[in-house]
């Protein structure tokens, strides 16, 4: 298995058809010699042509990446469901209810379960339903007006785990390349002249700080300090905000950091 960088994986992921998504991988003529399938949740590419083996049963490319998604992310439906709600535009209540639906529990266990009436059950399925209408009528109007733009300033991917998603993502690529330019004076892999104090420029900062972290392996928090005060002697406020804005993860008690997927 081997990765691709988490820009491709962002654009694959987004760029996805919706069967695609469903899946949760699709097929790249481009990955190994043959081809192969990406996952679209953590970019790990399988080969065709290779047999993979898992716990004594052995697996051809698609068959695996199909494995990988079930034993690592449960499943297509679990890994959507659990997104932001500012991607999802589903409230908590609604995230639930379809957990339970897709669960095939009844309209009887889900009133025991939510202290709910039946009726309003079924108004929730309804308006529901309603919402997955109007969210195929969007999505073709958006894939029109695509097709007849020529916008010459695309905004920056949103991190998938972005605790907050509002207008402070509201950034170009031309505009995020250019801070950059102002922020690393000495290059992009240099140190970092002052730390914002602009929420937009902050992400700016901290999503392109991201990319010294390798996304399959942990750190201790020593090793983030590392990285980090490598980039700007204020590592403590570097490592508190890659936290808290969802670019990284710990254990409560600090022994462990990784990138959030």
């Amino acid at each position: 298995m081997s990765e691709i960088n988490s820009k491709q994986q962002a654009d694959r992921f987004w760029q996805a058809s919706l069967e695609e998504l469903k899946q949760g991988y699709m097929e790249d003529a481009h990955a190994g010699p043959f081809g192969g399938f990406v996952c679209l949740i953590d970019g790990q590419v399988f080969e065709k042509g290779r047999i993979y083996e898992q716990d004594g049963l052995y697996f051809e490319a698609e068959r695996f990446v199909q494995q990988h998604i079930r034993l690592n992310y449960v499943s297509m439906f679990h890994y959507l469901l659990t997104l932001n709600k500012k991607l999802t535009g589903l409230t908590e209540l609604q995230c639930n209810l379809l957990q339970s639906f897709y669960e095939g529990k009844s309209d009887a266990e889900l009133v025991a379960e939510h202290g709910s009436s039946k009726s309003t059950i079924r108004n929730h399925r309804f308006a529901l339903r309603e919402k997955a209408k109007q969210a195929r009528v969007l999505l073709a109007i958006m894939e029109l007006l695509e097709q007849q733009s020529n916008d010459p300033a695309p905004f920056i991917e949103i991190h998938r785990t972005a605790t907050m998603v509002d207008e402070r993502y509201n950034i170009t690529e031309q505009e995020s390349a250019l801070l950059l330019k102002q922020y690393f004076k000495e290059g992009l892999d240099g140190p970092l002249s002052e730390f914002p104090r602009k929420e937009k420029r902050k992400i700016i900062i901290l999503r392109h700080l991201m990319k010294r972290f390798d996304s399959n392996r942990q750190y201790t928090e020593k090793q983030v300090n590392e990285v980090l005060s490598a980039a700007f002697a204020d590592y403590v406020t570097l490592r508190r905000y890659m936290i808290e804005y969802g670019f990284m993860d710990r254990y409560e008690d600090g022994s462990a950091y990784w990138v959030k997927k």
